[in-house]
């Protein structure tokens, strides 16, 4: 073989490589989509919605709380009106002056039919995961063997608990899958208050990109992919896993891990949410569903240097728990897939990249607006379609950035606390102020805390 032959070789592969590649991802986005479509443009309502409480499982609804989350009054308020008849809910708080307490007082006012509590930390740790400190006290105080536990800028339809216990604890009459269903989720949703560069940036990411690969990999589910924002489980299964992922030989009879399990195990992980889903399918062998309800994050003021922060933070996260995911991440993306793909096209079928780039895009683009308009149940208003579509077309380009910061670094921010992440997706407390210039970088620009805004009661 001369060189030259060997070189067309190469190029033949790398090549072929590209399309079969952009092939697949094209064949992922439209499963997304189609299913999108199937699981969210009807929202049937459930017979438990209208079932008496001795008909129906008792659910433990716990939800943390961290100061004035944009829209927490109604993000709160939709929990006390969901249609279903044997619920509890508990409000989880560090201590006695947190200012979100003043909302829940006036919303267990507002229905004192409701089974309501308020759960107080106090000083109790298991780990150095804030929320989880902040849900052991309610976590042990539970009613019920059903937890609902979903975040403080999460609203959700009042028929949601009801259709998420049907697919959780399925009636005699339903088909019941070969392995019993351990959580149930609820994909982001972001709706928008403020109108800001970073905030529409984010809700261009999570209405399309995210949301469409998220049902994607639900639907085909080869492994657990969960965002807690919103999650039903059993505690009854939390208590028998500890994170380590490691099979349970007798799972089907009841076994479980040795040493430390539960709730309190989940605390030396950041991402607690994805950690036990992980934890129930593989040391299980329980599978997820996704419920036909979207998470309803409300976002407010973020700015372009939050929105870049957050997703740097869970991008560090998620490497130090599914790496290969994490380093092909890019390649989904699509400019690159796109620009690769162009090379591809040109090399094998003499298509123009000046051609194929940019029907390659509205496409793409085409795509992404059905997912929305899935979720959303409207397509993207037309007084908001060309700004949606520029946050869309900034996402796409910061991407590639955003990656290459986040895949150098193992600190991340949360809260206004520092943390390094270690192996498996555990953390441990970090120096203030470190970080270096990608530390000072991501401080630069941004509101003194992730989405929190304290009112100013003390002189």
């Amino acid at each position: 073989m001369t060189e030259l032959d060997h070189r067309h070789t190469i190029k033949l592969a790398l090549a072929s490589a590209s399309v079969i590649w952009y092939a697949f991802l094209w064949s992922l986005g439209l499963l997304g989509c189609i299913a999108a479509r199937k699981r969210y443009r009807l929202r049937p309502r459930s017979p438990l919605a209208s079932a008496p409480s001795s008909a129906v499982p008792g659910v433990s609804i716990l939800r943390p709380l961290k100061g004035l989350d944009t829209n927490l009054y109604e993000n709160l308020e939709s929990t006390f009106v969901q249609e279903y008849s044997n619920y509890e809910i508990f409000f989880c708080v560090d201590d006695e002056d947190d200012q979100a307490l003043n909302v829940v007082r006036d919303l267990m006012s507002k229905y004192p039919n409701v089974n309501a509590h308020i759960a107080i930390r106090n000083g109790a740790t298991v780990g150095v995961n804030p929320k989880v400190n902040n849900l052991m006290t309610a976590y042990n105080r539970a009613a019920y063997d059903i937890l609902w536990v979903l975040d403080s800028n999460v609203m959700v339809d009042p028929g949601t608990l009801a259709r998420s216990v049907d697919i959780l604890n399925p009636p005699p009459t339903a088909s019941i899958p070969r392995r019993r269903i351990g959580v149930v989720h609820h994909v982001p949703y972001a709706w928008v208050t403020k109108h800001a560069l970073g905030s529409r940036v984010e809700e261009a990411f999570l209405n399309t990109n995210h949301a469409k690969m998220y049902i994607a990999i639900n639907a085909v589910a080869v492994d657990s992919c969960v965002v807690g924002k919103s999650c039903l489980y059993r505690k009854s299964d939390v208590e028998r896993v500890d994170g380590s992922l490691r099979p349970i030989s007798n799972a089907e009879n009841g076994g479980c891990q040795p040493g430390e399990r539960g709730l309190a195990a989940f605390g030396r992980f950041l991402a607690e949410d994805n950690m036990i889903a992980s934890a129930l399918w593989h040391e299980l062998g329980l599978r997820h569903d996704l419920s036909c309800d979207v998470a309803k994050n409300a976002v407010g003021n973020m700015t372009l240097m939050d929105y870049i922060s957050r997703r740097i933070r869970w991008l560090r996260v998620r490497k130090h728990m599914v790496l290969a995911a994490t380093l092909v991440e890019p390649l989904t993306e699509s400019a690159l897939a796109g620009c690769f793909a162009s090379l591809g096209f040109r090399y094998l079928l003499r298509i123009p990249p000046w051609l194929f780039l940019p029907v390659h895009f509205l496409a793409w683009l085409f795509v992404d607006m059905d997912v929305f308009a899935s979720l959303a149940g409207h397509p993207v208003p037309a007084d908001m379609r060309w700004q949606f579509i520029s946050a869309w077309a900034a996402r796409e380009l910061i991407a590639l950035p955003i990656w290459f910061m986040a895949i150098v670094g193992s600190e991340v921010e949360w809260r206004g606390k520092r943390y390094e992440v270690l192996q498996n997706g555990e953390v441990r407390r970090a120096s203030e102020g470190g970080g270096g210039v990608t530390g000072w970088f991501l401080r630069w620009g941004r509101k003194p805390a992730d989405h929190y805004e304290p009112l100013q009661t003390h002189e």
